[in-house]
């Protein structure tokens, strides 16, 4: 009996040594420690730890119950030194070395992937940051004026029962009996101009129109060849008013922004990308695709 106690301390104390950061002291489901959980490895854990050859170095809570660690002690050192051999210590420790290599090598390889992504994402941003405009407030058209006839009012003859030409110079026009007809009065209908934002509203509805019914259909059109389709416009837009166009077409519901799905590394002119929520955008269509 007091050979296996002393053989399943001998195998706790070796686990502790190759784990300085401290393991539980049973084996649990998700997590390997330094006895299992039998009732056999019980005095093994009580007499380790009366013996001070284990300590405690750090406690989690799992679920409903504290998870604490043990690391080897220096008595524990000493207890597992005299009673194997160095050499196969050295062995234990080599096989641990082997399987974390493993593990690091899979973290190394994440974190790189990681790196190239943010690195892509940091890059693409700074494309965008320096294009980002913001939005103009343009002076309103000033109000037409109308003094006394000069502008705005029509002099041509008014149409009236009796042939007469009426002014709105004069108050009325005098009628076949002499009675003054005052004219009603001259009501002039201005068209109120179409803003930009609406003109490039309509251009890029009518670019996306077009694309949809050529040989591309099947394909969304991307925001680089959207943009330059707009380059015949007088004055051509910016980036940045090209990206407030699309956000308000896309909150609309008139048009439809698709992400870009590969790495950001690989994304081809991200100057024209557009980052909608959580997405960075590339590119449009007039209806929902994906």
């Amino acid at each position: 009996m007091a050979d296996k106690l002393t053989q399943q301390i001998i195998d706790a104390l070796s686990k502790a040594a190759a784990d300085p950061a401290g393991l539980p002291l049973f084996d649990a489901k998700a997590e390997r420690g330094l006895f299992p959980p039998t009732a056999s490895a019980k005095p093994a854990a009580q007499k380790c730890l009366a013996d001070g050859l284990v300590r405690i170095v750090s406690g989690e809570i799992r679920g409903k119950a504290a998870r604490e660690r043990y690391a080897i002690t220096d008595q524990g050192w000493e207890f597992l030194l005299a009673a194997v051999n160095p050499k196969q210590v050295l062995e234990d420790f080599v096989r641990v070395l082997e399987a974390r290599q493993g593990e690091v090598g899979e973290l190394l390889a994440t974190a790189r992937q990681m790196a190239d992504s943010l690195h892509g994402l940091k890059e693409a941003v700074a494309r965008v940051i320096p294009r980002v405009t913001v939005a103009r407030i343009r002076e309103p058209n000033p109000p037409s004026r109308f003094p006394s006839g000069e502008e705005g009012v029509s002099l041509t003859p008014h149409n009236t029962t009796d042939g007469l030409l009426p002014s709105p110079l004069h108050g009325g026009v005098p009628s076949a009996n002499g009675t003054t007809l005052l004219d009603a009065p001259a009501v002039v209908v201005i068209a109120p101009p179409v803003s930009p934002a609406a003109e490039l509203a309509t251009a890029i509805a009518t670019r996306l129109s077009d694309w949809a019914a050529s040989a591309a259909a099947g394909e969304d059109c991307p925001l680089p060849t959207l943009f330059r389709s707009l380059g015949t416009r007088d004055p051509a837009p910016t980036i940045g008013e090209f990206h407030d166009c699309l956000r308000t077409l896309s909150a609309s519901g008139t048009v439809y922004l698709h992400p870009w799905t590969g790495p950001l590394y690989a994304l081809p002119e991200p100057a024209y990308a557009l980052l909608a929520g959580h997405n960075i955008a590339y590119y449009a269509s007039t209806r929902c695709t994906r």
